[in-house]
């Protein structure tokens, strides 16, 4: 069965440092609109507290999570063992987007690899912990990571790569701004 925890205790945070993968949730208000599930991979996932972590987010073809936050902060964070003993463990929270160049962008960038495409920041305030079973969750060997998205960041360049995020990341699925879209608006 689930248990709630209202903030990280070690055990969690050793359990989330030892992941390949999480998965990002996040969704609009209304209720005609899409709810947004992303996996994440890559050493992008940092724990700054207890109560407290954030992400590198990468260019990629939506900028769904963004834009939510910026409506209604609602976030929720997934972890599964797809090695070793099964779990599965969530971070409930508000999410904020730290554009670069913004205080807390220049704070947090020090503390994640430099990657080609690195568009934002997302920080999560955690006010919920749940583990549960994840006894349906497969074993799933971890190869590596792909390169895929570097190499397409590197070779767009900088230039192409804001032009990219123009076109592609100013708005959600549900036209809701992110706010990369007030940035170039």
């Amino acid at each position: 069965m689930g248990k709630l925890f209202d903030a990280l205790l070690p055990e969690h945070q050793e359990f989330i440092r030892r992941q390949h993968l999480f998965f990002v949730a996040s969704a609009p208000l209304g209720p005609e609109g899409h709810v947004n599930v992303s996996p994440k991979g890559h050493d992008v996932f940092r724990i700054l507290s207890a109560n407290r972590a954030a992400y590198l987010d990468l260019t990629g073809s939506g900028n769904e999570t963004s834009a939510h936050l910026l409506e209604n902060g609602r976030i929720t964070v997934m972890f599964c063992a797809f090695e070793g003993p099964p779990n599965i463990l969530r971070l409930y929270g508000s999410g904020q987007v730290h554009l670069p160049g913004s205080p807390e962008w220049e704070e947090l960038e020090p503390l994640f690899p430099a990657l080609p495409g690195s568009r934002q920041i997302i920080t999560v305030d955690i006010r919920k912990v749940q583990t549960s079973c994840g006894y349906a969750v497969p074993f799933l060997s971890y190869e590596g990571e792909r390169e895929t998205l570097q190499r397409w960041s590197a070779q767009k360049g900088e230039e192409g790569l804001r032009e990219y995020r123009r076109e592609k990341n100013t708005v959600s699925l549900d036209g809701l701004p992110s706010p990369l879209g007030l940035e170039h608006g």
